[in-house]
């Protein structure tokens, strides 16, 4: 009586039962007469196992021995049982046949085994699993470089119309400027047609500052939709089971279309003062003679110190953006109790200047470092202060009440070196901002007059350069849970003056704590 190993042996790979008049072709392979000729009528002239071209005009050969062992087997009265298992075998089987799964059928898009090829699939259009995988591999690759290239074309022009976008904001702050000084140096009767200039200069912006933004949303979707495409396809390439493989690529969508150029942004600072001789003919000249802003305050580096009046009045003059901060500004004084010991604090505690000589023993809240806080604090609300250095190495920020009061190593300050503080340090050749011991440089600005907006309702710490037009520098995003004092580090020689407006009362500071402006 024949073993199942036998039976699997004297099977036909073809119809999957005993041999019938078996045959042998010159690779070695048997089958059964009928079934090669049938598969030949039907496919290529070929070994369906191992692919070797069948000589035209020959016959395959009956094979004798195995027609004696077949009678034996019959004479014995086995015969094969339906769903015989296939004999064991590395990689994926066909679910129908239980062969190994070494052809794709392109016509329906799966993989199948050699008796699928002369079944079901005998009229379809095949090739060899793996010629087929590295083929998609291959276009899939393609797509990846063409998917990649996309996404830096993308990503450069939105650089590129985020720097438009802020040239533009600037531009047009200053235009703004320019035309409300010069209106408001003419005689009440202009006013009509400088409230008309204005309006087309805002108009104008916010015209050609809308399409910027909404060209920026398209590029973030677009490269939001790239990106996902991308790992898209880096996952299936990572797809080691081919039947998974192909699956998974007759589901995955063609990547995005590229947007194109886009358009360009109509914006012409010479058009929109252009504008103005419609209005103020006789007066162009007056008007257009000088495109730079008044200063905030003259203030001259080399008077002594007690000449730089934190009190100066600020002039009324300034772009919008500024104005905007001023409904939340908030006048603030020094913590004498907390400034280094070569501190020395005067004007009313608006004023702190970095002297050589030690003015004394260190007090028990005082800084060891070279810092001075606030006495006020901020924990609810929105708030704009604005500060005045007499020179580059200073440092501004916030921090919650248990920073760290003396030295740890080498470093001079603290601000923005941990998670409880977030800080901008203005130096001669670079501007930073810190938090959490991580540095972002920005690009250089004036940093003599500075305004920090902290909005504690959004969560957002805002610094601005404020010469010779206001410029937001960098903005914080954080969850702000505890009280936050302004702090101040500076470097010897350096003075720091907290700018107050003109006709505010100084604010109250409890005695032994500080106040929480809110």
């Amino acid at each position: 009586m024949a073993t199942p190993q036998l039976e699997d042996k004297l099977t036909c790979s073809i119809c999957l039962e005993l041999y019938q008049d078996p045959v042998t072709l010159p690779c070695g392979h048997n089958f059964c007469g009928d079934c090669i000729r049938d598969s030949w009528r039907r496919w290529k002239k070929m070994c369906p196992e191992c692919r070797q071209p069948f000589p035209d005009g020959a016959e395959p050969c009956r094979n004798v021995a195995l027609s004696g062992v077949l009678e034996v087997l019959q004479a014995a009265g086995r015969r094969p049982e339906p769903g015989l298992e296939s004999r064991a075998g590395s990689g994926a089987r066909c679910p129908r046949h239980g062969r190994p799964l070494e052809l794709f059928c392109r016509t329906e898009g799966l993989c199948v085994c050699c008796a699928c090829s002369v079944r079901e699939c005998r009229h379809h259009e095949r090739a060899l699993l793996d010629v087929e995988r590295r083929e998609r591999e291959t276009q899939l690759r393609a797509r990846l470089v063409v998917t990649q290239e996309q996404i830096t074309q993308a990503k450069t022009q939105l650089e590129e119309l985020q720097k438009q976008h802020t040239q533009i904001q600037s531009s047009a702050c200053n235009l703004a400027s320019v035309v409300s000084s010069k209106f408001t140096s003419l005689i009440q009767a202009l006013q009509l047609q400088q409230t008309l200039a204005l309006r087309n200069i805002e108009a104008a912006k916010t015209q050609v500052l809308t399409q910027a933004l909404d060209e920026m949303h398209q590029l973030q979707d677009h490269l939001e939709a790239l990106a996902q495409h991308y790992h898209r396809v880096q996952n299936l390439l990572g797809q080691a089971d081919d039947e998974n493989f192909f699956q998974e690529l007759q589901q995955l969508p063609e990547s995005p279309e590229p947007l194109g150029p886009l358009t360009p942004l109509q914006w012409d600072e010479d058009q929109q003062l252009g504008n103005l001789n419609e209005y103020l003919s006789p007066l162009c000249n007056l008007l257009l003679e000088e495109r730079n802003p008044p200063r905030v305050a003259d203030v001259d580096d080399s008077s002594p110190v007690e000449a730089l009046g934190p009190l100066t009045p600020i002039p009324s003059l300034m772009c919008p953006l500024r104005k905007k901060l001023w409904e939340n500004y908030r006048n603030l004084t020094f913590d004498p109790e907390s400034a280094n010991r070569h501190f020395y604090l005067s004007h009313q505690d608006q004023q702190v200047t970095h002297g050589c000589h030690p003015r004394g023993p260190a007090g028990p809240d005082s800084f060891e470092l070279w810092q001075v806080q606030c006495a006020q604090s901020f924990q609810a609300g929105r708030h704009y202060w604005e500060v005045h250095a007499s020179d580059h190495s200073v440092t501004l920020g916030v921090a919650y009440p248990e920073l760290k009061r003396h030295k740890l190593g080498k470093q001079t300050d603290n601000i923005g070196r941990g998670p409880c503080s977030w800080g901008l340090c203005i130096q001669e050749d670079s501007v930073q901002a810190w938090h959490n011991g991580k540095a972002r440089r920005l690009s250089r600005v004036s940093g003599r007059l500075l305004g920090m907006d902290l909005d504690l309702v959004s969560g957002r710490l805002t610094f601005y350069s404020l010469e010779p037009q206001a410029q937001a520098l960098h903005t914080f995003h954080a969850l702000f849970s505890r009280p936050l004092y302004p702090v101040f580090w500076l470097l010897e020689g350096r003075t720091l003056t907290l700018c107050h407006q003109p006709g505010s009362e100084l604010p109250t500071v409890p005695q032994g704590e500080a106040s929480a402006l809110c």
